[in-house]
């Protein structure tokens, strides 16, 4: 027995129909495997920036705990320091290294107080995939603290 149906040769899709679909299917899941690697590449961008970040403020905040004179005397507060993305990271996959210094300065201007205050630098470097990258945070630090207000 034979069925006949109407519009069979139209049903099916041909060989050039059947190329550009698998066609389009293979740009679009390229695309996204390119947008996720790109993404992926981002947030490790953005945590190797987040760990330098951590580092600057712990190297600031460790200069609150010294006294004056600590702070004024060269060679007390360490000028050189290196770190590591993450130390206690599995396998012994620390990423990479931050390298640093510490710069105390007098301060770029003159006023009644400024005997009393020093400029504080630290910066810090590492690289990542061969590029160089560099962050730094300036600050003041006073003679007595921060609760020596400056009018």
């Amino acid at each position: 027995m034979k069925i006949n149906l109407p519009n069979a040769r139209l049903a099916a899709a041909t060989l050039v129909e059947v190329v550009a679909a698998v066609a389009v299917l293979a740009i679009s899941a390229g695309g996204l495997m390119a947008a996720m690697a790109s993404g992926f590449h981002t947030m490790h961008m953005t945590r190797e920036n987040q760990r330098a970040t951590q580092i600057l403020m712990e190297q600031a905040e460790m200069i609150r705990l010294y006294n004056w004179n600590q702070v004024t005397n060269p060679g007390f507060i360490p000028p050189q320091f290196t770190e590591l993305y993450d130390p206690h990271a599995a396998g012994g996959n620390v990423g990479c290294t931050y390298t640093g210094r510490v710069f105390i300065t007098t301060v770029p201007f003159t006023a009644s107080y400024a005997p009393n205050l020093r400029q504080v630098t630290v910066r810090v470097s590492w690289a990542t995939k061969g590029i160089q990258r560099t962050r730094e945070l300036t600050t003041l630090v006073s003679k007595d603290g921060l609760q020596n207000y400056v009018y």
